[in-house]
């Protein structure tokens, strides 16, 4: 059963959700200490501590199938643990080619294809020798998807998604003179699937990982239609995953500038045009979750997001950002409000909300 209000999600998350999450990621970062390559052992636990959050995120959608809950978490914290590790990888790579980061990135294919390919992951990369630990995170995931009784009615779907996160790694860690070239003729390629965005907006959908785990979550269900998925995909794809990945590059906007990183927010020519495509691309997301029957759930997701990261201390710091981030608050929901404070609170080591006595 689907939590019925934010306050019964946020119990969910507190007393459920979140503590076994971080023993999971625990038993993956003592799993990280024993790699035999120092760089890569070091990428590995860097990456666990610095984005554990990523892990508590994209596991909200255990909370929306508690009889799963164990389940999902283990596959959704082993697949983002991978993501993070190669995404550390990628951008610390000494190797630039774009063959080492799609060798790399087989792995998140094969983790959502219940099959490992065969060819070493490491081939093109300086540093191999990781113990087998990519691989133990890949397998995780096997073994977590073959106990999803209606994975096989997704699947394709969930390849389709990974493929396109993994194309984008790809482009976005190449050399610095051929990243938006490649870019745009990616874009180009595939600029159908969401003809309303710029290619910077599509891009940023492709770099969520939240289709894939609301995906994971609906496989958890003996029953699931394929109208049901269509509709889901449709908000997901292109909407609320573009909203989550411009959310995470506006609050880095300033660091992505000082370190000459790609930043999609920098894009757009006027703070005004930053506001503006966030506030449409919500208004969108809220009006495509409407034909869903837990529309409830994904409105908070949304709402989740916005008070996630624009309650982050990256905020305070940028006098540009702060003031975008003003306008989507004072332009939002009330459970918006609640998110982004109750969010301030939990980075703070205490929570606004209070679990309530009884109940989920």
């Amino acid at each position: 059963m689907y939590p019925k209000g934010p306050l019964r999600l946020m119990y969910r998350l507190y007393r459920y959700i979140f503590p076994t999450v971080r023993m999971e990621v625990g038993r993956w970062r003592e799993r990280a200490e024993q790699i035999p390559d120092a760089e890569l052992r070091k990428q590995a636990l860097d990456s666990i501590s610095n984005k554990l959050f990523h892990c508590e995120g994209g596991s909200v959608y255990a909370a929306a199938h508690m009889e799963h809950k164990d389940s999902l978490i283990r596959l959704i914290v082993a697949y983002q643990t991978i993501s993070d590790y190669l995404d550390n990888l990628c951008d610390r790579s000494t190797s630039l080619g774009a063959e080492n980061f799609e060798r790399l990135h087989q792995a998140m294919r094969d983790a959502v294809s219940g099959t490992f390919s065969q060819v070493d992951y490491y081939e093109f990369n300086k540093e191999k020798d990781d113990g087998g630990y990519l691989k133990s995170l890949v397998f995780a995931c096997h073994e977590e998807i073959r106990k999803l009784p209606s994975y096989s009615i997704v699947q394709k779907d969930i390849y389709e998604l990974a493929s396109l996160y993994c194309d984008l790694q790809v482009h976005k860690h190449v050399i610095k003179e051929q990243r938006e070239e490649r870019l745009l003729t990616w874009w180009k390629e595939h600029r159908q699937k969401a003809p309303e965005l710029a290619w910077n907006e599509f891009a940023a959908a492709a770099g969520s990982t939240l289709g894939l785990f609301h995906l994971f979550q609906l496989a958890s269900y003996p029953n699931i239609f394929r109208d049901r998925i269509q509709l889901m995909k449709k908000a997901y794809f292109p909407w609320i995953c573009s909203l989550h990945i411009l959310l995470d590059y506006l609050i880095d906007l300033e660091e992505d500038e000082v370190g000459g990183d790609l930043n999609f927010i920098a894009y757009y020519d006027s703070e005004q045009a930053i506001y503006e495509r966030i506030h449409y691309i919500v208004q969108e997301a809220k009006e495509h979750i409407r034909l869903l029957p837990d529309r409830k759930f994904h409105s908070m997701i949304i709402d989740g997001l916005l008070g996630l990261y624009l309650s982050d201390g990256k905020v305070q710091r940028q006098p540009m950002v702060k003031r975008v981030a003003g306008l989507i608050i004072r332009s939002s929901s009330f459970p918006t409000r609640f998110f982004f404070l109750n969010s301030r609170g939990y980075r703070g080591s205490k929570a606004v909300l209070q679990a309530p006595p009884t109940g989920e």
